[in-house]
């Protein structure tokens, strides 16, 4: 007997007929001799309209109420899902993470998981039920409901699979896998059949929406084994697990483009030692995340430092840097949110050399200006402006000749 967890995502569950088919599922892996814990995401764009109805209420709603509403999505779901097992004749409950003791930090909208109490859901299984969770949403501990962010209910099934050492995480969602590329902008893109924790986490990181990148640092932490493929179709998925060495023959295994991040540069900075440390500190007090950061070359004893964030966060960025400015005695502040970031990833790049040069000329060749570089041991992003982005993409993908990527 295995343990699996099975999470479906919201258009897995958009209506009762995706339902029934996803309950499906989880009564054969049950009938087939496995234990099964269910994680599911709110139904279709109900997140969305959720947040927009917040929105229309007012421009600012508190962080916490706002957690409290947009949880519901994920408890609607879990509890339908649970009639339709019901209906199957199969044993089933549906749970908050609050019921099942997921624990978080008090950081509304953007938690993460301190701990998880195994006892409820332990006995569930030991009972022969299915249980099936809320997923994208914890407790504090003051028991105030928080979330996970966006795509947080893949976290909740990763960390769950961690906790109870399932066999498999298997991620279901409207696309039969990883691709080499995003298939809506690039046709060419092609189905990956394994990457290894680390081109995911950099994929994920760099624009590829099909997983949370915190859950793949739970995965990869735990070593659980987690498969991406489609709850419309029987095709094998994706596996993402440890590296073996094979993958390091394929020097580029995807290529991502994230569109949601702006650029702020604080000009004009008083170059000496413990000024960078004193940015980013104000950056990290109020929990903002960075992505790349540039710091020019002093002149006449002035630099400029340049970073990126999530557009969602520019706001509170700009407000943080308006004040530095004036503590440093910095010159000003500027900033873009019409950019665009384009990467490459593939473990190979360790072992292979002219990976940016390929890249590099390649945008070039189109004529696409390059404004800010990153790279990591396996990825190499640059930072683009927002109306070449799917362009970029699309000749990148090509430059690595991605389409001839294996799928089996």
């Amino acid at each position: 007997m295995g343990l699996i967890v099975q999470k479906f995502g919201g258009t897995s569950l958009a209506d009762s007929s995706h339902i029934k088919r996803a309950a499906k599922r989880v009564a054969e892996v049950k009938r087939a001799g496995n234990q099964v814990i269910v994680v599911v995401s709110a139904r279709g764009q109900t997140t969305d309209e959720l947040y927009a109805l917040a929105y229309e209420i007012t421009d600012n709603p508190s962080s916490r109420e706002l957690d409290m509403l947009v949880s519901t999505g994920e408890q609607v779901s879990a509890c339908l899902l649970t009639m339709a097992l019901h209906a199957m004749g199969e044993e089933a409950s549906a749970f908050t993470a609050g019921q099942i003791g997921i624990l978080t930090d008090s950081r509304h909208t953007k938690a993460k998981i301190m701990r998880i109490d195994p006892q409820r859901l332990g006995q569930e299984l030991e009972q022969g039920s299915i249980p099936v969770v809320a997923g994208f949403q914890g407790v504090d501990e003051q028991d105030n409901i928080t979330t996970l962010g966006r795509g947080g209910s893949d976290t909740t099934a990763v960390a769950l699979a961690a906790v109870f050492k399932a066999d498999i995480c298997e991620i279901y969602t409207d696309v039969e896998g990883v691709y080499t590329s995003d298939p809506r902008i690039v046709a060419e893109a092609r189905k990956l059949s394994v990457l290894s924790y680390d081109e995911m986490l950099e994929l994920a990181s760099s624009g590829a929406s099909v997983l949370q990148h915190r859950a793949v640092e739970f995965a990869k932490k735990y070593n659980v084994p987690v498969m991406v493929r489609s709850s419309f179709s029987d095709f094998p998925g994706t596996i993402i697990s440890e590296e073996v060495r094979t993958m390091e023959d394929v020097v580029v295994r995807g290529a991502a483009v994230e569109k949601n991040e702006a650029k702020i540069t604080i000009r004009g900075v008083p170059d000496r030692p413990g000024i960078a440390a004193r940015i980013l500190g104000s950056v990290a007090e109020q929990d903002l995340n960075i992505d790349m950061i540039v710091q020019n070359i002093s002149a006449e004893g002035l630099t400029d430092v340049t970073l990126t964030v999530a557009r969602s966060d520019l706001k509170e960025a700009i407000e943080v840097f308006e004040k530095l400015k004036k503590e440093i005695g910095a010159r000003g502040v500027e900033s873009d949110e019409h950019i665009a970031k384009i990467s490459v990833v593939g473990v190979g790049m360790r072992t292979h050399s002219g990976v940016a040069t390929k890249m590099f000329q390649a945008l070039a060749e189109a004529g696409i200006n390059i404004q800010m570089i990153s790279t990591s041991e396996i990825k190499i992003s640059c930072v683009i402006d927002e109306k070449s982005a799917d362009e970029a993409l699309r000749v990148v993908h090509k430059a690595f000749e991605l389409e001839k990527a294996a799928t089996k």
